[in-house]
């Protein structure tokens, strides 16, 4: 069984854009409503991806991720989605040995920046930028399919 042990932080500030490269745009949707796994697809330039995650809050969780052709992958956005697809852009920032993902979101998620870090052991210690807000891994509602399920422009508070 793949695992994927992944830490998620908010993001202050725009420090980390001197860092970063110069950005992708991937764009993802949710085949499935809430239920013991979360199904992706996803669309990142001319590749595309089936992603299948144990929906559960924490760092660790198995994950498994297959290569899909790219019009299947589109037709899957256009017609399957339970919920609207999510767009953002992902940025990549080397630092101490590690490859921090910092996720910009655009439409009903826009202005919400997430750093996430994945570790090969979930006692791993990383260097913590000073761009690096408050952790969020044990928050549900920043994962990405309950951000398509409800997104951040409809939060009453920034909690």
């Amino acid at each position: 069984m793949a695992v994927e042990i992944e830490r998620k932080f908010l993001v202050s500030g725009d420090g980390w854009r001197e860092e970063a490269d110069a950005g992708r745009v991937l764009r993802q949707g949710y085949l499935c409503g809430p239920g013991p796994a979360s199904v992706r697809v996803r669309v990142d330039g001319e590749r595309a991806e089936l992603n299948i995650k144990a929906a559960v809050i924490g760092a660790s969780r198995a994950e498994y991720e297959y290569p899909v052709p790219l019009a299947d992958a589109e037709a899957m956005l256009a017609e399957l989605c339970v919920y609207p697809p999510l767009s953002k852009t992902r940025y990549l920032v080397r630092r101490g040995g590690h490859v921090w993902e910092i996720d910009e979101f655009d439409g009903a998620n826009a202005g919400l920046v997430v750093a996430e870090i994945e570790l090969s052991d979930p006692d791993e210690a990383f260097e913590r930028p000073p761009w690096l807000g408050r952790e969020v891994t044990a928050e549900r509602r920043y994962y990405n399919q309950a951000l398509a399920e409800r997104p951040y422009r409809e939060w009453d508070d920034d909690a």
